[in-house]
């Protein structure tokens, strides 16, 4: 069976491919019998029927246009801009199909030539010439009158073969007919640059997005993959770079405008340099004549899974002189983890996302408690919060109504509801890992890190994964850990954080903690003790305050600060004594060294990471079981850990700091 379904769908296929060629054929004779003005009028009649009939590309040509236009013309130019490239794009392609149908010097008759001594110049320096052709107005005119641009000189093209193999037959039977030399793309570049070396005439299409392949370089100020296939075989030829555009002159009427080479800037010209100078150039051309550009043609599309790019082979390009600052922002929207702890954790991998791309403008989306926080890191450049009764559509509402167009969103939550949540406010692309019923809304899935032997994987290492797999650079990033700076000669500052909102099997006895404190004043009697805790553990902050008495100095700030005053007095901390907490995973963002004790949960998930930190654990055969409350009654994890053990992790610290 299975050998035999596979001719068969082959059968079918070429019998597809037949009656559109047959169909292609039937609407060329009925060109035939139509004048050229007739053939341009009909087509500016299905262009306007097709704008309105086709939402997907007139949004596609809507959204390039703010791209390139978005700062400088109002939407109502925009959409008179899109239908009139309908108009003229079908004008222009019917007429491209009735223009092999009519003689040589007819079509000359039809095209207004401007510009073409600078090929004149070229020819007589003997310099090869490489033409830069865009999707303008009716392109298809450059093959049927090569006599208006070559002279005597052997024309040739690179083309990408059609799909159909009747129509791509016709294609290369009617340009070799014309003179053309054809050049297969997928057979490689050495034919052409032997063309080129041999003082021919070359032909390239240079507007189109080059994906992995090329080179990452501003276009209407927004980054753009460039092909440097041109430029290359031109440096290398020791050629010129000369624009070729047609646009509309009249119905049934064209004008080709040959422009001056493209030179870089550069004292010593690159490929590279060509590459960002042609962009510019291409950009000029455009916009002399917008409507006739190809706006249903995704320039700026957005690379899979790479988005982020940090590991394309040829990287960014800007022209001499360019202030990156001009750019377009692509705007990334990350969503926060929920809890403080998770939040800190993610900031190695929200710190290379950043890094990822130059224009990367980064907005994180989270619990509104959760604010101040990312708010104080140089990486985020806005903060969306959200209440924990909001509503799917309250919050998708909310995202529209910044007024953003974010061009992808990376979930660092595992949850449908968010998921959901993005999807509604019409994110195109949506990041994460699988999850649990979000699959079907994710349009990029990050497959889960592969298994090793040895102790799994820390959360901050999946979130730094996620990153990698968008193509953020994350080697090294535990070599750039924040370090807490204090001055010389400061008070000797020690926090404490004996709470922990998650439940009672993560808090190491208070008496432990007061008996660590009187323990180790004793030798360092300077020392200010500091209590931190959330605003739910206030009357915990005041038994510890009266455990240790006034001889002990401390200060109680439990339940006292904001998340940004939090983060204010961490800084002031030597050293910081704490559960497994969200305050512990603060400190350790902030470069403040912990003694951290654990009973229920893992270190090796969600302990502190660097050398300035130090777990404290008694294992037992029951842990980690990660429950809020011990099933035994007797936390034995945590009680088993003894005061000696803490304070002498404390003492080793202080020596180190000393």
């Amino acid at each position: 069976m299975g050998k035999s379904r596979k001719p068969k769908n082959q059968t079918l296929q070429l019998i597809s491919h037949w009656l559109v060629y047959a169909l292609f054929r039937c609407i060329e004779c009925l060109l035939w019998l139509l004048p050229v003005e007739m053939v341009w009028y009909l087509g500016r009649i299905l262009g306007t029927i097709g704008f309105y009939a086709s939402p997907k590309y007139r949004n596609l040509a809507k959204h390039n246009l703010r791209i390139a236009f978005g700062r400088e013309k109002k939407e109502h130019w925009i959409h008179h801009t899109a239908k009139a490239h309908f108009q003229s794009l079908i004008s222009n392609v019917l007429c491209g199909f009735k223009l092999p149908m009519m003689s040589q010097a007819e079509v000359e008759k039809r095209v207004t030539v401007e510009g073409i001594h600078h090929t004149h110049e070229a020819m007589a320096a003997g310099k090869p010439i490489l033409y830069l052709v865009c999707h303008l107005s009716c392109w298809e005119i450059l093959t049927q009158v090569p006599s208006l641009f070559v002279f005597g000189r052997q024309p040739a093209t690179v083309y990408q073969p059609l799909r159909n193999p009747f129509l791509n037959a016709l294609l290369i039977r009617r340009r070799r007919k014309l003179g053309y030399t054809l050049f297969d793309r997928q057979d490689g570049f050495t034919g052409p640059m032997k063309h080129m070396k041999e003082g021919g005439c070359l032909g390239v299409l240079v507007d189109q997005h080059a994906g992995d392949h090329g080179v990452w370089a501003p276009f209407f100020d927004r980054l753009a993959s460039t092909t440097p296939i041109a430029a290359m075989m031109a440096h290398r030829a020791r050629g010129v770079l000369m624009p070729l555009a047609i646009y509309d002159d009249g119905p049934g009427r064209w004008r080709m405008v040959c422009s001056a080479p493209v030179v870089s800037p550069e004292a010593k010209q690159t490929v590279e340099g060509l590459t960002t100078e042609m962009n510019r150039r291409v950009e000029e051309m455009v916009r002399r004549q917008p409507e006739n550009w190809f706006w249903v043609h995704n320039r700026w599309k957005l690379p899979k899974p790479r988005f982020l790019l940090h590991d394309y082979k040829r990287g960014i390009a800007f022209p001499a002189g360019y202030d990156p600052a001009r750019l377009q922002p692509f705007e990334l929207l990350v969503r926060s983890p929920n809890w403080l702890g998770d939040a800190c954790m993610a900031f190695p991998a929200v710190r290379a996302m950043k890094a990822g791309r130059p224009d990367l403008k980064l907005t994180v989306f989270g619990p509104e408690k959760l604010r101040e926080l990312w708010e104080s890191q140089p990486e985020v450049d806005r903060y969306i919060g959200k209440d924990n009764k909001e509503g799917l559509f309250s919050v998708a509402r909310r995202i529209k109504k910044t007024g953003v167009r974010f061009d992808a969103a990376i979930l660092l939550t595992n949850s449908t509801r968010s998921t959901l949540e993005f999807w509604l406010a019409g994110i195109p692309r949506l990041v994460g890992y699988k999850g649990s019923l979000r699959s079907r809304l994710l349009t990029q899935i990050i497959k889960e890190p592969k298994k090793v032997e040895g102790p799994p994987m820390h959360h901050t290492l999946r979130y730094l994964h996620v990153a990698r797999s968008c193509g953020a650079q994350t080697d090294g990033w535990d070599a750039v850990l924040p370090v807490n700076t204090l001055p010389a000669g400061g008070p000797l500052r020690i926090g404490i954080c004996a709470g922990a909102e998650y439940g009672q099997a993560k808090r190491w006895p208070m008496d432990r903690f007061a008996a660590v404190m009187k323990q180790v004043s004793v030798g360092h009697p300077q020392i200010e003790w500091a209590f931190f805790g959330a605003p739910g553990e206030a009357a915990m902050g005041e038994q510890l305050s009266q455990m240790v008495g006034p001889q002990v100095p401390h200060v109680n700030l439990v339940g006292k600060t904001k998340l940004s005053g939090l983060i204010e007095q961490l800084r002031t901390c030597t050293l910081l004594v704490t559960n497994d907490t969200g305050t512990m995973h603060l400190a350790a963002a902030l470069g403040v060294p912990t003694v951290s004790i654990f009973g229920s949960t893992e270190p090796v998930l969600t302990g502190p990471l660097g050398p300035q930190h130090t777990v404290i654990r008694h294992h037992v055969p029951c842990s980690p079981c990660f429950k809020r409350e011990c099933p035994f009654g007797h936390y034995d994890c945590m009680t088993l850990v003894t005061p000696e053990q803490v304070a002498a992790a404390v003492e080793k610290r202080l020596a180190q700091t000393a």
